[in-house]
């Protein structure tokens, strides 16, 4: 176990989903950046906190429905020039583009019912649950933002599962990397993550150089929707997504290992690595669809959902009529499970929903995933850290967790151990809900909430972890 503490940067702000550092043009500091759910994106002045952007007006209204929502800002990303050039890039949940929903009630697959496991989203423009948008903005010589183009707008069956902390920039390829969860609702209803087609499920690169300048780009759910010229843009580079909470890279000589979490569905968490790949040109995966022929996927990236929950067949548990101590457990795609399990990436840790032992922790959903390459903390250079939300083992008042493993040199499946950060949160509940790091990885920053509802206002707080 790691002893960490958490030095307080700015508090009392609206849930801190992504927390990046970057050098505003014409300066020469790295500055910290906060951008929260409700569409506000802060930045570190000399001593204070500033507005570097806010577009609250046009994020969909949240918290409709009880007060969670999985919608909002979803992704901020500067671009590797942006201190020369300006531009950086948004992911949000578009006010007015609400919807009734892809289906009228909350979805269970029955495996004794093979209907239940070949749902079809149909309907699709009148049946979705609101609109997300891919931007690409730029600040003038005057300090002030201002939109420059639309690179994609999604169509999202479900309210959750939209992913966070969506764009990165890949120091490998410079293209933008956009990483989007399955839909929603739970276990995949409609198998998105796994049709080639479904923008739904993957982690997209775009390449951001080409000016693909579209007034409106059509709202789109698959890839041959897309104009050619922005199928042109894509490639995909993993598929069988949940839900993901970005994707960070660790440099190490001359080669970058990726790093990402899967969202678990009952049973676990998953944190997957990679260091080659081979990303699909979205033209080659439509032209085997028109074709009706299958594109060779080797290098593919495919983390196994909704077959896999990480190293477990989905499984789904109901009570035991004979004996109400026990759970009655069944695979729910056992076809989809084998036909998967040859082909898909092992995750290099994971970690359950239910762990009574006395060195792990009990979790809830992972929100953050960052490499660090940083000698402060010396038991976590080279480690990959990650948070989930809330340990389910919390005593009176909700705590998140914080752990790191790292890559094993025979690159075989390894353990995690959690840090403990020893800060007196009071009796103030403390969901851990983003983990970010500066430019170099040689500092991590954690966002806290103080509740699960974004209908819940200035609750937010981000540390800094210190030795």
């Amino acid at each position: 176990m790691v002893e960490v503490r958490l030095l307080p940067v700015v508090s009392k702000i609206n849930l801190p989903t992504i927390i990046k550092t970057a050098i505003l043009p014409g300066d020469t500091t790295e500055r910290l950046f906060i951008a929260t759910q409700l569409g506000e994106i802060f930045y570190i002045g000399n001593t204070s906190v500033r507005t570097f952007l806010d577009i609250r007006p046009q994020i969909i209204k949240l918290g409709a429905s009880g007060g969670y929502d999985e919608r909002g800002l979803l992704g901020l990303a500067f671009h590797p020039q942006f201190n020369y050039n300006g531009l950086f890039y948004l992911h949000y949940s578009v006010a007015g583009s609400q919807g009734p929903g892809a289906l009228a009630e909350d979805f269970m697959p029955n495996p004794c019912n093979p209907q239940t496991l070949n749902l079809k989203w149909t309907n699709r423009e009148t049946h979705y649950d609101h609109i997300d948008t891919v931007e690409e903005w730029i600040v003038h010589s005057n300090g002030q933002p201002q939109k420059r183009r639309t690179l994609l707008n999604m169509r999202r069956p479900f309210m959750n599962h939209n992913g966070v902390n969506s764009l990165n920039f890949s120091p490998e390829t410079g293209k933008l990397v956009l990483t989007t969860g399955d839909g929603g609702s739970g276990y995949d209803p409609f198998n998105l993550s796994q049709d080639d087609m479904e923008i739904a499920g993957k982690i997209v690169e775009i390449d951001v150089t080409v000016n693909t300048f579209i007034t409106n780009p059509p709202v789109v759910t698959r890839f041959h929707e897309l104009p050619v010229h922005i199928q042109e843009t894509l490639t995909v580079i993993v598929k069988g997504v949940r839900n993901i909470p970005g994707i960070t890279y660790q440099r190490f000589y001359h080669q970058f290992t990726k790093y990402v979490g899967n969202v678990g569905q009952d049973l676990e968490e998953a944190i997957f690595t990679f260091d080659n790949y081979k990303p699909i040109p979205v033209t080659q995966l439509i032209q085997s669809y028109m074709l009706n022929s299958v594109t060779e996927q080797k290098g593919l990236i495919n983390l196994g959902w909704r077959g896999w929950e990480g190293t477990i067949p989905t499984s789904m548990m109901k009570g035991c009529s004979s004996n109400p101590n026990i759970d009655e457990k069944t695979i729910v795609f056992y076809n989809e499970a084998i036909k998967t399990s040859g082909k898909r990436l092992h995750p290099l840790t994971s970690y359950f929903h239910n762990d009574p032992r006395p060195d792990k922790f009990s979790g809830t959903a992972i929100t953050g995933v960052q490499a660090y390459m940083g000698n402060s903390i010396p038991a976590l250079t080279g480690s990959v850290v990650f948070t989930d939300v809330a340990r389910k083992d919390s005593q009176s008042m909700v705590r998140g967790a914080l752990a790191y493993t790292r890559v094993r040199q025979n690159g075989k499946q390894n353990d995690y151990s959690i840090i403990n950060t020893n800060y007196d949160f009071g009796s103030q509940s403390a969901y851990y809900v983003s983990l970010g790091s500066n430019l170099d990885q040689t500092k991590l920053f954690l966002g806290v909430y103080g509740s699960m509802k974004v209908t819940d206002f200035y609750q937010g707080s981000v540390f800094e972890i210190i030795p």
